[in-house]
């Protein structure tokens, strides 16, 4: 009986070499845009975290309540009665003036910077964010009441503030939350010196301008 002559076997085709070359390269590409995307969007949900926290610790607060002080002038005592007696809408109209009141600064700061002058339109931009942060905190602890009758702010309040106080309450539990604290601490005391000796001159002056209840 004839034994039949052995076949060497078929050599791998190289399409499909190729093919799966390509396709394990379009799988790492795909991992590893995965990977930078979610690093980026960590680092973006970070920044914002930031943001949030440096908002409300050092600028919401401390100027809602500096501006709070002025209710002991009659003046502005009145002016602040007025607005917290506005019915819903006209109080939402109150709360989005201070916005509007600073965005022909912040126009002007746009043209200060495109004739050169750069540092006047920091200093005027930063002011303008200052003086704007502190009516609109100041005004929405006036409002708050008749906003909150607005059942679609009210459930935008109710949604948004739980959310950044879960995130506030993370971030302080940080070591780079705790280091922050340190500073700002820091800080508050090397200053309170001087602001405790800018104090009576602020108030004399104060008292010539807004007349006293």
């Amino acid at each position: 009986m004839a034994i039949p002559p052995l076949t060497p076997p078929e050599p791998p085709r190289r399409g499909l070499k190729r093919t799966a070359a390509r396709a394990g390269a379009v799988a790492y590409a795909a991992l590893r845009a995965i990977r930078v995307t979610r690093a980026l969007v960590r680092g973006l949900l970070s920044f914002l975290l930031a943001v949030v926290i440096a908002f409300e610790e050092w600028g919401w607060k401390p100027l809602a309540a500096l501006l709070g002080q002025l209710a002991r002038f009659r003046s502005i005592a009145a002016l602040e009665n007025l607005v917290r007696a506005l019915p819903p809408y006209p109080a939402l109209l109150v709360f989005a003036l201070p916005s509007l009141l600073v965005l022909p600064l912040k126009l002007v700061s746009l043209w200060l910077i495109a004739t050169g002058h750069v540092v006047l339109a920091a200093l005027l931009f930063i002011g303008a964010k200052v003086v704007g942060t502190a009516l609109l905190a100041r005004i929405f602890q006036l409002t708050q009441p008749q906003l909150m009758r607005l059942g679609w702010f009210a459930s935008l309040y109710n949604t948004v503030v739980p959310w950044k106080d879960a995130l506030v309450a993370r971030a302080k539990a940080t070591a780079v939350w705790q280091a922050a604290s340190a500073l700002k601490a820091r800080i508050k005391s090397a200053l309170k010196p001087s602001w405790d000796a800018l104090k009576p001159r602020i108030a004399e002056l104060a008292a010539r301008w807004f007349p006293r209840r």
